[in-house]
């Protein structure tokens, strides 16, 4: 994996995500909700992100969320 994060970007926590009763997952970057997972795609995720380690779980969602950022976003600093 060491090809995929050469900034080292996905030791920082820049995702998170959480499940609703209703099996959505909703997933966060920096804070700032990015997109909203359902049905199938929601049970997929959870399964692929059950045993994984921290590194591995920021890839996935860095992965489910795609190409959200447009080069307009303010910087949180």
């Amino acid at each position: 994996m060491s090809n995929i994060d050469k900034r080292n970007r996905l030791d920082e926590e820049i995702f998170t995500y959480k499940q609703m009763k209703d099996n959505k997952v909703f997933i966060y970057w920096m804070g700032k909700q990015v997109t909203i997972l359902s049905g199938k795609h929601s049970e997929k995720f959870m399964a692929r992100i059950a045993n994984t380690d921290f590194k591995e779980a920021q890839l996935i969602m860095a992965k489910v969320t795609g190409n959200f950022k447009r080069g307009n976003e303010k910087d949180n600093k």
